[in-house]
């Protein structure tokens, strides 16, 4: 990646135009060849950028003043950029990004609740994770202090379109005369009321995660209540 701090004017031409007057601003290049210019502000939006297949040209001096054209090989947009005067010129190797990594996603969710299934009630067991079906694996099937059978699905965020595939999953889990009745559980972080109104109607019931507590960061001697 390439950081280049210049005071500059920018002009794009094309399928639109806009125009930047002389101004202090940071101009990122990175390996992909895109090209975008920023303000000390906006968070991470760029004011304005070239995204690939583009191709740099630059017309400068030994100080780096003069101009960058960088045009987009498809369309013929150009970004052109007039560097009045260079302040910082570095690059930097960043290397390949493992991406990002989601904290708290449904498949953590699944592993801690399975990990802790005696959360949902004391005398609970696992009985097994991605339970599979003909439509796609439950996420949880486990039994209640009872030795009932249970099938849990499990989201962030609790919405009808889950209700509906827990449904499903349960008229397929009660044909089997080995696990029948299974009742169906519908765990999140947040249920939408809709959601449980529509589980309650059904006979399912809601429990509402608490991922911390899960993970086992819950100081209830900090609460006030």
């Amino acid at each position: 990646m390439r950081l280049v701090i210049a005071r500059c004017s920018v002009d794009y031409t094309g399928r639109l135009s806009a125009h930047l007057p002389l101004a202090t601003r940071l101009i990122l290049v990175k390996s992909d060849g895109s090209v975008s210019i920023h303000a000390d502000d906006r968070a991470y939006k760029p004011l304005n950028w070239m995204s690939p297949p583009c191709r740099t040209t630059a017309e400068v001096d030994e100080a780096g003043v003069g101009t960058w054209t960088v045009a987009h090989t498809k369309t013929g947009d150009r970004l052109i950029i007039t560097i009045d005067e260079v302040i910082h010129d570095s690059q930097h190797a960043l290397g390949i990004d493992p991406g990002l990594q989601k904290d708290g996603v449904e498949a953590h969710l699944q592993r801690l609740l399975a990990e802790h299934i005696e959360s949902m009630g004391e005398g609970w067991s696992l009985v097994r994770r991605e339970y599979g079906t003909a439509i796609g694996p439950v996420d949880i099937l486990a039994r209640d202090a009872d030795g009932a059978s249970v099938a849990i699905e499990i989201k962030r965020r609790g919405e009808i379109d889950g209700v509906e595939q827990l449904t499903r999953y349960l008229e397929l889990l009660n044909r089997d005369p080995l696990l029948a009745p299974v009742r169906g559980v519908f765990a999140a972080q947040e249920i939408k009321p809709q959601a449980r109104v529509l589980a309650t109607d059904r006979g399912i019931d809601c429990v509402t995660l608490d991922y911390d507590a899960l993970r086992g960061l819950d100081k209830s001697e900090e609460r006030l209540f």
